[in-house]
């Protein structure tokens, strides 16, 4: 994979840890926005003195489409996540709201996803973001079809080097956090895990391998229990798969999954839950420990600003902890009081670059070995090579 070579925004962003410096790593939207407005405006002075600057296109001018695989305004999941993200962008870069179109469309349905993107550029739109995996095809042959707007899909691999780029993070780095939280608060020592996809894709099993190594790490007789809704968008399954794992007798529930129906259902079973996407805690006060979150604004701020200012690279964008994308919230003040000691020392790691998550030799549950001892797992066998569960995994079907 083509990892971007961070911009001026994520190295300020990477010397500023005071954002992740809360006792359980908080990349609270607020904090990151009341940042980047004021590094968005040294950007500003920096490209008007560069005298060598490639001509943007005037942020008056800015046309944003985005598609979304749900309604945003529905819960806390993947789409709210994002818009959340444009929102921010939004607000760091001073656009008014008719200059932000929102779709949605199923992303596996390719006629009506090029419909939608047809339609945008017809509207004018000259940025676009797809959000979700299954658009990554269709809005690859649309880069080619529009070399003159600004394409970047989320979560997928493909990339022209030019008016085309992939966006993604580390999330692994925040579930590994999560894992820390719930190993310290099961009680049965059995954990749910709602996934949408399985081995055949990276950052779902990744996310889960990550979780269980975070689990492992303070309760090493806990066992993590998987089921796979084979959708990226199932509220159905979700809340069925929820249930599953309650009566399988896991005690804390967590999940790659769109909706908040499994922390909720946790809830109404007076179990735990660990959200994602967003803070959950407000679907479910009473059993969120925390939530994984993804502060999508860090890198749509980061795009746009380098099309209104002339610098768009065509490189693609990788971030994590560091950059302010990924994160976990505060925990809750019912969770074990041990997390916000085990969380913070495990973050502080990560930044230093001492731990990164997928260390060593690391056993499978298939009873095979991943990985060589004195080394760690590189970004592209993260984001595509990540095909097998850590040994305290069981998927049920």
């Amino acid at each position: 994979m083509n990892l971007r070579k961070f911009s001026a925004v994520s190295l300020c962003l990477a010397m500023s840890v005071s954002i992740l410096g809360g006792c359980a790593a908080n990349t609270k939207l607020e904090s990151y926005d009341d940042y980047v407005v004021n590094t968005v405006a040294a950007l500003d002075e920096q490209a008007a003195a560069d005298t060598n600057a490639v001509i943007g296109i005037p942020k008056e001018d800015i046309s944003v489409g985005v598609l979304y695989i749900s309604d945003p305004a529905e819960g806390s999941g993947y789409s709210y996540t994002h818009d959340l993200g444009i929102q921010g962008m939004q607000k760091n870069l001073g656009l008014a709201d008719s200059q932000i179109h929102r779709v949605i469309v199923d992303d596996l349905d390719t006629v009506a996803t090029e419909q939608a993107i047809d339609s945008l550029v017809g509207d004018g739109c000259n940025v676009i973001f797809t959000t979700s995996w299954g658009y990554m095809e269709t809005t690859a042959a649309c880069a080619e079809k529009y070399p003159d707007v600004y394409f970047s899909h989320g979560t997928g691999y493909l990339s022209n080097g030019k008016n085309f780029t992939n966006y993604f993070g580390r999330i692994y780095q925040a579930r590994y956090l999560s894992g820390i939280v719930a190993g310290l608060n099961t009680e049965s020592d059995k954990i749910g895990y709602v996934a949408a996809m399985g081995t055949a894709s990276s950052e779902v099993t990744g996310g889960i391998d990550a979780f269980a190594l975070g689990v492992y790490s303070v309760n090493p007789d806990a066992e993590v229990f998987v089921k796979v809704t084979n959708s990226w968008y199932d509220p159905d399954l979700e809340s069925q798969y929820a249930f599953d794992l309650l009566d399988a007798g896991c005690d804390v529930i967590t999940q790659h999954a769109d909706t908040a129906y499994p922390a909720i259902n946790a809830e109404s079973r007076g179990a735990y839950a660990i959200g994602y996407n967003s803070d959950m805690s407000k679907e479910a006060p009473d059993s969120v420990l925390c939530s994984v979150i993804w502060t999508w604004s860090a890198y749509y701020t980061e795009a746009v600003q380098s099309i209104i200012n002339g610098t768009w690279d065509g490189e693609n964008y990788y971030g994590g902890l560091a950059e302010g994308l990924v994160g976990i919230t505060d925990t809750s003040d019912f969770c074990n009081p041990e997390c916000n000691e085990k969380v913070a020392e495990a973050t502080q790691q990560m930044l230093s670059g001492s731990f990164n998550v997928f260390d060593g030799v690391i056993e499978t549950n298939t009873g095979e070995t991943v990985g060589e001892e004195g080394s760690t797992l590189s970004d592209a066998d993260i984001t595509g090579g990540i095909d097998w569960y850590f040994k305290t995994v069981t998927v049920l079907e």
